[in-house]
């Protein structure tokens, strides 16, 4: 069982994506051919025939318009998949969503202002919630930690969010 709770993208926000993305681009949504990619919306991987669409999210901005933060440059957008129609969100699961044994991710932590207070390099161990608990735990340790982006080393790409329990 997870510790901490891997948000994904809010439906309000969802719904947005579907139409303009974040930076400003029409949604082009498209028939999968083959699975594998890391939806956001339900926080799993795509199959293949899925309808989804490749769009630009700024997760800190969308948080920041929440709680009245002020991200400044820290304000980065970055690609990532959704369902092209409401999937309804994920379902219930034990594991933290695109987790497998030695998958790098970076965990950025955020202060209630919206800054960069501080990261982790954290490769999956053979059980990957352990590794996401200790990880989060350590974060959560410091009172100024208000959220924590985990994001893929390889591409860059958000995968969730983490908020203070």
């Amino acid at each position: 069982m997870n510790t901490y709770s891997a948000r994904p993208i809010a439906p309000s926000a969802l719904d947005r994506l579907r139409v303009t993305d974040d930076a400003g681009r029409a949604c082009a949504p498209y028939t999968a051919t083959d699975g594998g990619h890391p939806l956001r919306c339900c926080l799993r991987p795509s199959e293949p025939g899925e309808r989804i669409a490749l769009v630009s999210y700024a997760p800190l901005r969308r948080w920041a318009a929440e709680s009245g933060a002020e991200p400044g440059a820290y304000d980065e957008q970055g690609p990532v998949f959704i369902h092209a129609e409401d999937c309804g969100g994920p379902a219930p699961s034990e594991a933290y969503p695109f987790s497998r044994a030695g998958a790098l991710r970076t965990l950025r932590r955020y202060d209630a202002g919206g800054r960069i207070i501080g990261g982790r390099l954290l490769e999956l161990p053979e059980t990957p919630a352990e590794g996401f608990d200790r990880a989060f735990a350590e974060a959560f340790a410091d009172p100024a930690v208000a959220l924590v982006h985990v994001r893929a080393v390889e591409y860059g790409c958000f995968h969730f969010e983490v908020r203070r329990p």
